[in-house]
């Protein structure tokens, strides 16, 4: 009779925490998806203001059915920070969709582990071993390759959509202190709080004092008037909150570098979507910036021992 040997690095919980970060990486590219289309008709700031819309009613929902776990609070400038950036890196990451396309800006979104890490550096005092180093330089190397401007990309476009990563970054970092003190859903409430009122903000402005420069931050409401618009944005809060979701769990049956690093399908996804909806087949030169970016990345996730508070809270 065989004998059947099992891994013990995989176990069936193991399994599930992966096809979970695929699930949530699958969405991902889903809501980007459904903001490409959308963005033919309608401003970026009002994508982000349904896409969190959407998702507020279903945090409320929770909270009513299972009040916030009581922790020690007392930081309530940086949850509003963290809303706040959270916010303007989904301003640019949705502008960088429309911009540079469904693979490029997926990419880009995707160098934010290597920012993390430099950030952490620079900002905390975190000590970086070789292979974190190793990950930077990697990382840096892969978003030479992706930015390549050319005739058809401007340098404004590319570096907006690096600004998505610098942003997202920064935000995790901040989750990191959060994350002690408060409740993940008050966490996630507050990026979404944030990303209903600035939109507000950002359209009134356009409504009364347009600014043609600042069209990634600024623009106006534009009622949907057919059924397909409104389902689309009622679609695209709920692909980001079932992401949302299986982010989160994927993190509580698995060990967070190793899902962390399937969270990288995510650029695959993105840009077989792009290829689907028109967009043209990555240059070589762009591949390979893509394969250095997941491997610095990657090299990021499992040289961490240990979980960090923003693993679980993450939602960008």
């Amino acid at each position: 009779m065989a004998t059947v040997i099992s891994n013990p690095n995989f176990s069936p919980a193991s399994h599930k925490g992966i096809l979970l970060m695929l699930g949530a990486a699958f969405f991902f590219a889903l809501t980007s998806a459904l903001s490409k289309w959308l963005g033919k008709e309608f401003h970026i700031v009002q994508l982000v203001f349904f896409r969190n819309i959407v998702g507020v009613v279903f945090i409320w929902s929770s909270i009513r059915k299972r009040p916030f776990e009581q922790k020690g609070g007392g930081k309530l400038g940086l949850l509003i920070f963290r809303g706040v950036v959270g916010t303007l890196s989904l301003y640019l990451l949705f502008y960088a969709i429309q911009t540079l396309g469904l693979g490029r800006a997926s990419t880009y979104q995707y160098t934010y582990p290597i920012f993390l890490a430099l950030f952490s550096w620079l900002l905390i005092g975190e000590t970086l071993n070789g292979k974190e180093w190793a990950a930077i330089f990697m990382g840096f190397a892969g978003i030479l390759l992706v930015f390549r401007p050319d005739l058809s990309l401007l340098w404004r476009d590319n570096v907006l959509g690096l600004g998505s990563a610098l942003l997202t970054a920064v935000s995790y970092l901040s989750i990191r202190q959060l994350g002690w003190v408060y409740d993940s859903r008050a966490i996630i409430l507050s990026f979404m709080l944030s990303g209903i009122v600035l939109p507000i903000f950002s359209m009134l402005i356009g409504t009364y004092y347009p600014q043609e420069g600042l069209d990634f931050l600024i623009g106006t409401f534009k009622w949907p008037y057919t059924t397909w618009q409104w389902l689309g944005f009622l679609a695209i809060g709920l692909t980001a909150l079932a992401g949302q979701k299986m982010l989160t769990q994927s993190f509580t049956y698995d060990k967070a570098g190793r899902v962390a690093t399937v969270g990288y399908s995510n650029i695959l996804f993105s840009s077989i979507l792009g290829f689907i909806m028109g967009e043209a087949i990555p240059s070589v030169s762009m591949i390979a910036g893509m394969v250095l970016i997941v491997a610095g990345g990657v090299l990021v996730s499992i040289s961490k021992t240990k979980q960090s508070p923003a693993a679980s809270t993450t939602n960008d």
